[in-house]
């Protein structure tokens, strides 16, 4: 099978249920920032792997990267292809806030903002987690617009979740590496 199909040149590109759409589709938007998504928390999960103190949160990310993919395909349903892809399950959404519940166990409460940075692996930490939200920004504006196909609410739940979990990894991270925590003092 060949890579290119040369049937975007027009600058379409097709959803699953084969509906054809600009490329700048909202759709398209939503589901391509998911994959830029998934690509940061690929990068995460590898600059973490060669430390004992982090090490363990690979396969928890790898997890994540796999339920983005389907995230992604639930944005990408058009005419013809309801039903095609499985919502994510509650399961997933309550495995976040699990690993949320847990990694808050470690933290010390705050009531200011965290200010990113300190390390490349807490940095990255954040790109991913503006990133999501912007994947659900794009989502949900997707699901509001009026030519669009019902786009499953189990995505947006998810990216939702994501962003919470990405928010409280990078602070996990900051204790893990000996990181100081910056707090965001107007």
């Amino acid at each position: 099978m060949k890579i290119y199909t040369k049937t975007g040149d027009d600058g379409t590109t097709s959803l699953i249920g084969g509906e054809r759409v600009k490329k700048y589709d909202i759709r398209v938007e939503a589901y391509g920032t998911v994959d830029e998504l998934t690509a940061y928390i690929a990068l995460l999960a590898d600059k973490l792997i060669d430390d004992e103190r982090t090490e363990a949160l690979v396969d928890e990310l790898q997890r994540i990267e796999c339920r983005l993919m389907s995230v992604a395909a639930l944005l990408a349903v058009g005419k013809g292809g309801e039903g095609k892809i499985e919502p994510i399950a509650e399961e997933h959404i309550e495995e976040l806030e699990r690993a949320i519940d847990r990694m808050q166990e470690e933290l010390k409460p705050i009531t200011k903002f965290t200010i990113p940075g300190g390390h490349r692996a807490c940095s990255l930490c954040h790109v991913c987690r503006t990133v999501c939200r912007r994947a659900e920004r794009a989502a949900l504006r997707a699901i509001d617009s009026d030519h669009t196909s019902k786009i499953d609410r189990s995505a947006t739940r998810y990216l939702n979740r994501l962003s919470d979990y990405l928010y409280t990894l990078g602070r996990v991270l900051t204790e893990r590496l000996k990181v100081e925590e910056v707090l965001w003092i107007p």
